[in-house]
């Protein structure tokens, strides 16, 4: 894959409301940084709206979707808690570790199915978001029992207000168990969460972030007392573990103290650390940063830090931390459509392969079972993993070097393993299968031509072709080399006309299917493997 250096050109960000053009252009860029790929279906959808209504939709909750079952019963590993079909989330948790794997292995497939079948929502995207910035191992806790729940969490919270949810992850038994929270008692303080509260979560560790090791250790000491029952499998408070003395903090806190309290009231002393970290105005300005290069583009200049974040970090107060409105006004702003923000980041693994599973409209195999569904998804999360992200496990509670790590951000996921991963992957798609366990997964080129406005127009086609697959305008000389494939250097560009008319009018005939096959394939394969392909 070529390189392809990114210019951004000098134009002040302005958070202002976008009145420019309203074309495919700006709608697809709008897809691709809300959802998973880009679909002509989506497309359409949103071509007769205004960019106030599309944004609108695309910030619309997604429904609940079902609960995870057991799809992984086979013959040599049997789940006794679980029928086949039925859900196990409420069952309890096995003591055979190969059932526990198989059951967090099937969590995983689970929401890559429930990725793959987004709607028109911003849903499952932001919860892909929250999952990186409020990070939780599912590997490392390992009780799958825990790990749904925290991901429903996430999923309920996803649009509303983070300080209700960072109330709520502060003590969920996931958090608590792989930050050691559930560990945290006034003999024996563990910093580990109250640390990562203020690092990685609300505060960061930017010039502004004036927190001292003492605030760490007041933090640990308000949070003692929560725990998790092992009998139960719950959360649970200790009252005999809450440290009751006066918890006092810096400057950077205005000097606040939280009155130490015993037995039950102990518990309020969490809302009052919320309500300080919450008061002070970097959580904002660090949560608009973490949106925006999530969404945006991975580094903050000057002028993107005034004229952008500042006011989105405004919002995001005056709304009392209400995460929509502060969505809305950036994918309404006239700096998300900037031209030097369109195809800017490079696409993570889940955009590159789900994002190539749904705007290419594939399918699974005829005859594909519930294992063999299952086990689809599951070669999809092994592939991902290969590329740098397994879903639900992160490398580290920092989440993925890519939303944070400077100065390389999104350039991480590309590499030398990676590249040709990719390559290889997309290759499989088109020309033998994408493997799994006991199928192969291959994409219908014909049924994604087909559904383009006219595909016997090989101009129209390919820049149709393009629009869907490549973020930005494409070089002459690739259109050109493309031009060529489909043929196969003939000059008479009617030729391509009538080869696709020909096999429209007699799709059974082998011969006439192999004219447009033998050309079509080289031809996406060329798509698949441009650097452009591989940017959103």
């Amino acid at each position: 894959m070529n390189q392809t250096i990114l210019s951004r050109p000098l134009i002040r960000p302005s958070l202002d409301p976008y009145q420019g053009p309203w074309s495919d252009l700006q709608i697809r860029h709008l897809l691709s940084r809300t959802l998973f790929g880009v679909r002509k279906a989506d497309l359409v959808a949103l071509r007769n709206l205004s960019m106030e209504e599309a944004v609108d939709i695309l910030l619309t909750p997604a429904p609940t979707p079902p609960l995870p079952v057991n799809d992984y019963n086979r013959d040599d590993l049997v789940d006794p808690f679980v029928k086949w079909g039925e859900t196990w989330i409420n069952e309890p948790q096995p003591e055979d570790g190969e059932l526990i794997s198989a059951r967090i292995v099937s969590l995983k497939a689970w929401w890559i199915e429930q990725i793959i079948n987004q709607g028109l929502s911003i849903h499952e995207k932001l919860i892909l978001f929250w999952h990186n910035h409020l990070t939780t191992l599912s590997w490392e806790v390992y009780y799958p029992k825990l790990s749904f729940p925290h991901f429903q969490l996430l999923r309920e919270h996803a649009f509303g207000n983070f300080k209700t949810m960072m109330r709520a992850v502060t003590i969920d038994p996931q958090m608590l168990l792989f930050l050691n929270g559930a560990f945290n008692n006034k003999e024996a303080p563990d910093e580990n969460f109250a640390r990562e509260l203020q690092e990685l979560f609300c505060i960061g560790k930017g010039p502004n972030a004036g927190y001292t090791e003492d605030d760490v250790k007041a933090v640990a000491r308000v949070l003692t007392g929560w725990s998790f029952d092992w009998e139960q499998g719950e959360r649970t408070w200790f009252d005999w573990a809450h440290d009751e003395e006066d918890k006092v903090f810096s400057s950077f806190y205005g000097n606040r103290v939280i009155k130490g309290k015993s037995g039950e009231a102990g518990q309020q002393e969490l809302d009052e650390l919320m309500d300080m970290i919450f008061e002070n105005n970097e959580t904002a300005n660090f949560l608009c940063r973490k949106i925006y290069r999530f969404f945006v583009y991975s580094e903050i200049d000057a002028d993107t830090e005034l004229n952008v974040i500042q006011p989105l970090a405004e919002i995001f107060r005056n709304h009392n931390y209400e995460i929509k409105p502060v969505l809305k006004a950036l994918f309404s702003s006239e700096h998300f459509y900037d031209d030097s923000n369109i195809g800017a980041l490079i696409k993570s693994p889940v955009d590159f392969l789900i994002g190539y599973w749904r705007s290419n409209n594939v399918q699974f195999p005829a005859g594909a079972t519930v294992s063999n569904r299952r086990e689809i998804r599951t070669s999809m999360l092994w592939n991902m993993s290969g590329q740098g992200q397994q879903l639900m496990d992160p490398p580290n509670v920092a989440g993925w070097p890519a939303y944070h790590q400077t100065p390389i951000y999104d350039k991480s996921w590309i590499s030398t393993d990676s590249v040709p991963n990719r390559a290889i992957t997309t290759d499989s798609f088109v020309y033998w299968g994408f493997w799994s366990q006991n199928l192969l997964t291959n994409v219908d080129l014909f049924a994604f031509i087909r559904v383009l406005d006219d595909p016997s127009d090989l101009n129209n086609m390919i820049d149709e072709v393009l629009l869907l697959t490549i973020p930005m305008k494409t070089s002459d000389v690739d259109k050109q080399r493309l031009k060529n494939i489909l043929l196969t250097g003939q000059s008479n560009e009617n030729y391509w006309k009538d080869a696709w008319l020909e096999f429209e009018a007699d799709p059974e005939n082998q011969m006439k299917r192999n004219v447009v096959e033998s050309r079509i394939k080289p031809f996406f394969q060329y798509i698949f493997q441009l650097s452009e392909y591989h940017l959103h």
